[in-house]
């Protein structure tokens, strides 16, 4: 068993539940944890054995691309397409994502939401 992580990835995207936060933007960062078993590939040192993580990061950036109004739906949909993908090879997935300076009324680095299967 092994996790792969990809951290911090940085994305500025249109999601939120107030219409300019769909017109205007914000940044947004995504972090992500799969728990697969990486023996084949720690043995062969081959990519075909492996949880391609650079497959998992285009996936991400696809559904960052699409416009939703709720982090938690966002999240969802993420962990749907990485399933999707790699959902054979998956024993414990985390996708947390981070808006940053929400427009909320006060001074904060961000909201989050994280979600596991």
């Amino acid at each position: 068993m092994g996790i792969i992580r990809i951290k911090d990835m940085a994305f500025y995207a249109y999601h939120g539940h107030f219409a300019e936060e769909q017109i205007v933007g914000n940044n947004f960062v995504v972090n992500l944890e799969i728990h697969t078993d990486t023996s084949a590939a720690a043995k062969s040192d081959n990519l075909g054995d492996a949880l391609n993580y650079v497959e998992a990061y285009e996936i991400i950036k696809e559904q960052m691309e699409i416009k939703s109004a709720l982090l938690e739906h966002l999240v969802n949909r993420i962990l749907d397409a990485l399933y999707s993908k790699f959902g054979d090879v998956i024993r414990e997935i985390t996708v947390e994502v981070r808006k940053m300076n929400p427009p909320v009324g006060g001074k904060m680095d961000c909201v989050s939401v994280e979600m596991t299967r």
